[in-house]
């Protein structure tokens, strides 16, 4: 049972926001709101949450089928919403291990619903701060094996971080502690769109965690050192597209790909 008496419901959540565009259930009247006024100034913030969600999916089970990871640190959980990490990883590979990470209180509040396992896999919710690495390094090493390939996974989470610098220097110290045959899954918007450019200026000013856009430039760099794995640094829908349930092919803002860690 979440407790929500500690919860505010009249301050707009990121994560509860997100979650109303995931047509999720976990969100309150002033978070749909927010939701709505950015999706009346660029309409394509619905695709966008959804698609970035899509490839979360699909980057998960080209790790466990094709890579053959069975590890996964996924930083920046966000609510528990269908085909999480370890639903997926588990469904490929039951022994999977999955590692969720996040400092929010909403969302440790719902981590019950991100334990469950298959009885050969294992799941845990570690309580850090995406600007402590080291912490969250520190952590994982319990749960999971730092001698064998891990995922780590930053779907929609470094747009959080404003500065570009710190959120790249962030990245390499995780990947820095993964070992060789690691991956980098990653997901962002891009400030290539007037529309989602303004969307998120107002996103940004109404209460809830600011989330910067970048240029494609910035979040190639986050690539740097690794071996993009086909197609490469592609939009949400182009990274290897499989039938949709929504109509819309529409391309939207962001970037994402994966990467492995020679």
């Amino acid at each position: 049972m979440v407790d929500t008496s500690a919860i505010d419901t009249s301050v707009p959540h990121s994560a509860r926001i997100w979650n109303y565009w995931l047509d999720g259930k976990d969100n309150y009247p002033v978070d749909r709101q927010v939701g709505a006024q950015v999706a009346e100034v660029f309409p394509g913030i619905v695709l966008a949450a959804r698609t970035s969600r899509m490839f979360l999916g699909r980057a998960v089970r080209y790790l466990t089928a094709d890579a053959g990871v069975r590890q996964f640190l996924d930083i920046g959980t966000g609510l528990p919403t269908v085909d999480n990490t370890h639903q997926v990883a588990q469904r490929v590979v039951p022994e999977a291990k999955i590692v969720y990470v996040d400092n929010d209180p909403l969302v440790l509040a719902h981590a019950a619903a991100l334990l469950t396992s298959t009885p050969e896999g294992m799941t845990c919710y570690v309580d850090a701060d995406l600007y402590d690495p080291a912490a969250i390094l520190a952590q994982a090493r319990e749960p999971l094996d730092f001698e064998q390939p891990i995922a780590l996974i930053l779907n929609g989470i470094m747009g959080h971080v404003a500065d570009h610098a710190e959120a790249h220097a962030i990245i390499r110290h995780l990947l820095d502690a993964l070992p060789s045959g690691s991956y980098l899954s990653l997901s962002d918007g891009t400030d290539m769109d007037p529309a989602s450019v303004e969307a998120h200026r107002q996103y940004n000013q109404s209460g809830a965690i600011p989330y910067n856009l970048r240029p494609p430039a910035q979040i190639a760099a986050f690539f740097e050192g690794l071996e993009l794995v086909e197609p490469g640094l592609v939009t949400f829908t182009e990274w290897r597209p499989e039938p949709s349930p929504w109509e819309e092919r529409a391309e939207v803002p962001g970037l994402c790909g994966v990467g492995r860690k020679p």
